[in-house]
């Protein structure tokens, strides 16, 4: 018998409203995601990854409860089985810190610049932790997640403010306040984008380690395939707000089924890569959210194109056990 997923999302869509100079009509809305289906299993780590403008940060946002008022929302989300868009604003903000968290990718304006980062953590401990901790017990706890995420000298960098710490120390204490409650799921929306390659490691490594010691499940966003593969079980590949190809993280990076997936794959150097030929590169530009195509999102830029691909929206269609592609050139 299946296990039930710890996150399931069905059919999401997420529209917003569009000026009528962009859209040409009065009332009009541009779909940011569209289709969006994935599960996470408890421990599992699955990969988001897409371009700037693909829908990954507002799929992470639905999920959080945290889109603007004018988003309009459908499809379904579940975590542990209780559907998150039904829960009531004051349920959702007890879930939110608890059993569901959220490391965002700039800390410099996630965190407060006139607290201290201890008392951040404090904060965030007192608001979510089902223990009712406070006092000494509470500033222990606090410490604790400090060292967990290896802040250096815990006890000093308490009384810092945001402004004091480096980038990599501020994202570990954004860390350290996701994981301080012992969340089930961590969504980690590009996590080491803004550091340089040497910290960009050291989180990914804490981020690993965090997952092992804790058990955490993980929905990891970000725009370059070579960290994804680094960190995830499963990929699911976005473009235009849909998923394009979902797959376990070896079988898309030695298979990849999607016309863009294969465009992303080729135009990353390798070791292998012959220097003396550039590499390629996808023609066009991504079209924007007010005018997606009716048929096939990627269809404008895609070599394979045929008429039937600009016809209607292509369902998601399984290449192999666990791999999916929505292409039907691709599984025709």
């Amino acid at each position: 018998m299946k296990m039930p997923s710890l996150l399931e999302v069905q059919q999401l869509e997420v529209d917003f409203p569009v000026s009528t100079q962009q859209a040409g009509s009065p009332g009009a809305r541009a779909a940011a995601v569209r289709d969006v289906s994935f599960e996470i299993s408890r421990g599992e780590v699955l990969g988001l990854v897409g371009e700037s403008g693909s829908g990954k940060s507002v799929t992470a946002l639905a999920i959080m409860r945290l889109l603007p008022e004018a988003a309009r929302l459908a499809g379904a989300i579940r975590l542990e089985g209780r559907d998150l868009p039904g829960l009531s604003a004051a349920e959702m903000r007890k879930l939110r810190g608890a059993r569901l968290a959220m490391i965002f990718q700039e800390p410099m304006t996630a965190l407060n610049p006139v607290m201290w980062v201890g008392d951040q953590i404090a904060e965030a401990i007192a608001a979510h932790s089902e223990e009712r901790l406070s006092g000494n017990d509470l500033i222990r706890r606090a410490f604790e997640a400090l060292r967990e995420v290896a802040i250096p000298d815990a006890e000093r960098r308490w009384r810092d403010y945001p402004h004091q710490l480096s980038g990599g120390q501020r994202q570990r204490v954004m860390i350290a306040m996701a994981i301080v409650n012992r969340p089930a799921l961590l969504i980690a929306d590009e996590p080491s984008t803004a550091l340089d390659v040497t910290i960009q490691a050291q989180i990914l490594e804490l981020l690993a380690e965090l997952r092992r010691r804790l058990g955490l499940a993980m929905l990891f966003i970000s725009h370059d395939l070579a960290v994804v593969s680094q960190v995830a079980d499963r990929v699911a590949v976005m473009y235009g707000g849909s998923i394009v190809e979902t797959a376990p993280v070896r079988e898309l990076f030695l298979r990849p089924a999607h016309p863009y997936t294969r465009g992303l794959l080729d135009s990353v150097p390798t070791l292998t890569s012959d220097r003396r030929r550039p590499l390629r590169t996808i023609e066009g530009a991504a079209t924007a959210a007010s005018a997606l195509p009716a048929g096939c999102v990627f269809e404008p830029r895609c070599e394979f194109r045929t008429a039937e691909c600009a016809g209607s929206f292509p369902p998601l269609l399984e290449v192999s056990p666990g791999h999916w592609a929505r292409c039907p050139v691709v599984n025709g």
